[in-house]
């Protein structure tokens, strides 16, 4: 038996719960002139606003972002999902706020600082939330639009 959706209250800190406590996400990317889709799991780190990820400056991913200045992340399994879609800024290390760097590759183990090919970090703002489990949580899956969050704290 199916469990009952949960109240928009709760899906909202479930999301929150996800982006603080979750190490990686799906980023799908696309290139800017054929649109041509490219698909990528990468480490993040939520600070309760953007997320942060870091990848190849020359890759793919990287130069997609910086392209469109957009992508989608994927969080979590299929039947428990928190999907982001959001505006990317690209950042050299010596950009970070203080601390900033430490603290993403402690939560991560990851630290692109260390390598020697060029990393760039790449800050996500959420312009939509989406989070659902079931077929019975598809109604009312969109917790943000417009980069404002649709349910109170």
């Amino acid at each position: 038996m199916k469990a009952p959706a949960r109240t928009p209250k709760q899906r909202k800190q479930d999301t929150l719960d996800r982006l603080e406590n979750d190490v990686d996400a799906w980023v799908a990317t696309a290139d800017g002139v054929g649109g041509t889709p490219y698909l990528i799991p990468l480490s993040f780190l939520w600070d309760g606003t953007t997320v942060l990820m870091a990848t190849p400056a020359d890759s793919p991913t990287g130069r997609n972002l910086r392209a469109t200045g957009t992508a989608r992340l994927g969080i979590g399994p299929t039947r428990d999902v928190v999907l982001v879609e959001g505006t990317v800024r690209a950042l050299e290390a010596a950009e970070l706020p203080d601390g900033v760097g430490d603290t993403f590759a402690e939560k991560t183990g990851f630290d692109p600082r260390e390598l020697t090919a060029a990393y760039l970090y790449f800050s996500v703002t959420p312009q939509r939330v989406q989070a659902w489990r079931e077929a019975n949580e598809i109604s009312g899956r969109d917790l943000m639009r417009d980069g404002a969050w649709l349910v109170a704290d």
